[in-house]
């Protein structure tokens, strides 16, 4: 039974903060009764030849009637009199809105009456943009300044409608609104969907949709583009800047947001917008021709003694310093570029990012050289290789975590406000003032969904896997049904979908993947909620896809039913997945067949023997705790990474603020710290980091990839403070997983980095997967060995992980998954073993210090440190302090390391060590 205009049923259900449901009923009564007095009239007047005229006098009636309430003010404060005037100024726009769309069948409503034709707000839609708008709270009604606050909407209730609504009033009345979604696609078709009606309020240049990166990106570079300022400045040589003019926003802006628990994931908070510039010009790449031609030259002096380096700092005049910058960096990248783990694909330098491969990525130097690389073997062509090469300068690193603070408002609304971790909910007010929530019921009544967790999610080994998927979609077909059947990735789907258990009905199967095309994916949501239809879906599809079910027939047999094969890293998106199925009231189902190897994320190593524990009705409710600690163990490291990033978007933005001021002299300054060379002057202690990264180990490559760049401060700011060279250190990540992984997951190493940027940006591409109880660290070993017998060779290793290595056996059993024959045609040509690598790197007295992360490991790890003289501890990364103690345990090694290859005493070495301690570690006591 549908609810959407039953006033007392939505406020009897209605949760919130501060909730004054009296309030909020009278101001929906006043609401109701201006909407139907302004329909009413127009839709009597409205025949074929008016109707026109009509809509037009009331658009024009409309943009009066706020320019008559709005608040005399810049600054965004809304005065008691302009609220008791939003529900007469919502009333106004949505009845255009119902107007607008008077030829469209409400299939959302699905009601019957005379007036079906017309597309109308629901009660709980009105009431939610009241909360937002600050009505109907009991403390906090009468004050003039809007409180940050989110509202929960369930799938299909609505929620494009509520964020269309409050941007015609913020933007009516003087503000600026980025309405932030978390795709792309969704976020087009959200703004096509309203774009009539902001037209007809003549606001749409005050409203944008986009991506929280997009908006973010737009309003960083609202009063000049920072890259196209940059390559000017430097291409023609300026000594000076203009000032650019003043213009000063009058408007303020709002942030709505679309799903909350998108704005709180990695992409964006803890993501970075990084601009850079390639710098491209014949004497730029005569000069980088030369240095590839000379590349046994390593010294900078070497370089400009050059008619090439005479040729460009003639042309550059003004900006020689960043040109010399460049050189250390090239120079330093020449001796190592071949160790970064890329791919030539399409007359390009690729790298594999998770499941993909980006075309559009740069390493540094690291992927100039490789195109000079590939292009002298024949793999690249000469156009390819002069497209693509250039002088690289980094223009600043912007935070998205800091960027909602630029907006005098910040409101939303989301499916997943309940399911929020409480490090999440923690993040949303402490960080950003979120103090306000609200819990709109669903105005279709109770959910009917059938799903039980104790009775619904079963866990099956690989040989029954993909039987068990074929066997509950021919159930559900026989039943009369359709399903959707969500993967993790799109290489999981296709697996599946050219399975032999699949091969009888694989045609008439439909894919739905990110690489289908818009139009033929439309097409497939459509037809996916018809009886007898299986639709394969990646994750991406499980938010935001709206599967509407028009059968009678289909929904009298139960409805769609939904299947999710794994197991979600947050609650949010597994909430999202199950709202596929049963939507608005209708009958559907959800189910989940998890295979057990990749529950090893959540079980860690030794999941073979944990999963028999905790089988049964207990099987969901134990992952789903091991879930929550993990989520909010990464939270915590995320909190390392902000604070870090928070201080390089400060200075990016004084950045940003010195080029529109024509501050040359702070521009040049800023540049110069952004683009410092490597040192190739004194000899670099040279560090491997060698992390597992399989299934498992999610925590601590979050962890290392929020803490990186601090490692970095913190070492160059103890070598200062100790008159040692604060640049004369390198690392680089490699990290391994095990031979169910191909050639190019195995092992993914980094460029060697003198900043810990180019290591996070590394890190950004690397997801936790596979993994087979022991794992393969001799192949980690194998690297470690081939980069100590380069000219530069290495100072030390530190290894990370929860498993041993694989035993001489193993490595020869789990080989034989993909075939000898395979890995003979790769570079893990020759199998081989960990104490064979050891051996090598301890008679080169190469130390490895080792930290595990689980018992299972401990004796292994032990006996690897004790081989080398390394240092061998346990490291609980998964504590609230667990990233901090990764932090600690690797820079105390690059400052131990550092100051002995410095030919430092050993007291001078201890005191080095005694400094950071004193000045970073605290205490933490029970």
């Amino acid at each position: 039974m549908q609810k959407q205009d039953d006033l007392d049923y939505i406020l009897e259900r209605l949760e919130g903060d501060d909730l004054d449901k009296d309030m909020l009923k009278r101001r929906f009564r006043t609401f109701k009764k201006k909407y139907d007095d302004l329909l009413l009239s127009n839709l009597l007047s409205c025949d074929q030849a008016t109707q026109k005229d009509s809509l037009n006098t009331l658009i024009s009636n409309t943009i009066c009637f706020a320019d008559k309430v709005a608040p005399n003010s810049t600054s965004l404060s809304l005065n008691q009199t302009f609220k008791d005037k939003i529900p007469e100024l919502l009333a106004y726009i949505f009845v255009i809105w119902t107007l607008q769309n008077t030829e469209y069948y409400n299939e959302i409503r699905g009601i019957e009456s005379s007036e079906a034709y017309l597309l109308k707000p629901h009660v709980a839609q009105v009431i939610s943009i009241f909360r937002i708008l600050g009505i109907g709270y009991q403390t906090s009604g009468s004050s003039k300044n809007l409180f940050n606050n989110l509202v929960q909407v369930g799938t299909g209730e609505g929620k494009s409608v509520i964020m269309a609504a409050i941007a015609c009033i913020f933007a009516l009345i003087g503000v600026d609104v980025n309405c932030s979604c978390y795709s792309d696609s969704l976020s087009t078709r959200d703004k096509e969907a309203f774009a009539s009606l902001f037209g007809a309020l003549r606001i749409q240049e005050h409203i944008e949709y986009g991506t929280f990166n997009k908006l973010c990106e737009n309003l960083l570079n609202e009063h000049c583009d920072v890259r196209e300022k940059v390559r000017d400045m430097i291409l023609k040589n300026k000594s000076a800047l203009e000032i650019m003019a003043k213009t000063k926003r009058i408007r303020p802006k709002v942030l709505l947001i679309d799903e909350v628990d998108v704005f709180l994931s990695d992409e964006y908070y803890g993501g970075i917008y990084t601009p850079v510039v390639y710098l491209k010009h014949p004497v730029i790449k005569t000069l980088l021709d030369t240095i590839w031609t000379n590349r046994s030259i390593r010294t900078l002096d070497g370089i400009k003694a050059m008619p090439a380096y005479a040729a460009c700092a003639s042309h550059f005049s003004n900006w020689t310093f960043l040109l010399d910058e460049a050189i250390k960096d090239m120079i330093a990248s020449l001796q190592s570029f071949q160790s970064s783990t890329y791919l030539v694909q399409n007359d390009r330098i690729v790298y594999v990012e998770g499941e993909s491969i980006a075309e559009n990525v740069v390493r540094g130097y690291d992927t100039i050289w490789a195109y000079y690389h590939e292009n002298k073997n024949g793999k690249i062509s000469s156009s390819s290789l002069e497209a693509n090469v250039g002088i690289i300068v980094n223009c600043g690193a912007f935070s998205y975590a800091e960027m909602p603070h630029d907006f005098a408002y910040i409101t939303g609304v989301t499916g997943t406000l309940k399911t929020l971790a409480t490090a999440e909910k923690e993040i949303l007010g402490r960080v950003y003032e979120v103090k306000k929530s609200t819990y709109m019921p669903s105005v279709f009544g109770e959910c009917q969904r059938s799903y039980n967790s104790e009775n619904d999610v079963h866990v099956v080994n690989e040989s029954e896997y993909f039987m068990k998927i074929r066997g509950e979609i021919d159930v559900f077909c026989r039943a009369k049904r359709a399903i959707l059947v969500f993967f993790q990735s799109e290489d999981k789907l296709m697996k599946f979908y050219h399975s032999s258990e699949l091969s009888s009905i694989k045609e008439s199967v439909q894919i739905i993947t990110e690489k289908v095309s818009v139009k033929n994916r439309e097409l497939y949501i459509k037809h996916a909620a018809t009886i007898g239809k299986v639709t394969l879906l990646t994750r991406t599809f499980g938010r935001g896809t709206d599967f509407i079910c028009n059968n009678q027939q289909l929904l009298a047999s139960g409805g769609l039913h939904v299947l999710q094969t794994f197991f979600s890293e947050e609650l949010s998106e597994e909430y999202q997945i199950t709202g596929r199925g049963a939507r608005q009231g209708d009958s559907g189902s959800y189910r989940m067949i998890l295979l057990d190897k990749d529950l090893e994320w959540v079980l860690g190593a030794s999941y073979a023997t944990e999963l028999p524990k905790i089988l049964g009705s207990t099987l969901y409710d134990s992952l789903h705790k091991a879930r929550s600690a993990i989520f909010e163990s990464k939270c915590n490291s995320k909190g390392v990474g902000i604070e870090q990033r928070k201080k390089d978007h400060n200075a990016s933005k004084d950045f940003m603020t010195a080029l529109n001021t024509g501050n040359i002299t702070a521009v040049k300054e800023f540049l110069k710290n952004q683009n410092t060379g490597a040192n190739i002057a004194t000899a670099s202690s040279r560090t491997v980091l060698l992390m597992d990264a399989t299934g498992s180990m999610s925590s601590l490559l979050s962890a290392a990839k929020e803490t990186v760049c601090t490692m970095f401060d913190r070492a160059a700011d103890i070598l200062s403070e100790k008159g040692l060279p604060s640049d004369a250190f390198q690392m680089q990540f490699a990290i391994y997983r095990n031979y169910n992984s191909e050639e190019s997951k195995i092992l993914q190493v980094s460029a060697w980095c003198t900043k810990g940027s180019g290591l996070r940006a590394f890190m950004n591409t690397i997801d936790p997967e596979g993994g087979w109880g022991s794992e393969a660290i001799e192949v980690g070993l194998l690297h470690a060995v081939q980069e100590s017998d380069t000219p530069e060779s290495i100072s030390q290793v530190i290894l990370i992980g929860d498993a041993p290595a694989n035993s001489q056996t193993e490595v020869s059993q789990k080989r034989a998954n993909f075939s000898e024959a395979y890995w003979k045609n790769t570079k893990f040509t020759a199998p081989t073993h960990y104490e064979t690598e050891l051996k090598k790197l301890k008679d080169k007295k190469i130390p490895i210090h080792t930290f595990y992360l689980t018992p299972y490991a401990k004796s292994n790890f032990e006996e690897i440190a004790k081989q080398t003289v390394g240092r061998c501890e346990a490291l609980n990364i998964q504590s609230p302090q667990g990233a901090e103690s990764l932090t600690h345990f690797v820079t105390e090694e690059i400052l131990r390391k550092m100051a002995l290859d410095a030919g430092k005493a050993p007291d001078i070495v201890k005191a080095v060590v005694e400094l950071y301690r004193k000045k970073y570690v605290k205490a933490f006591t029970g």
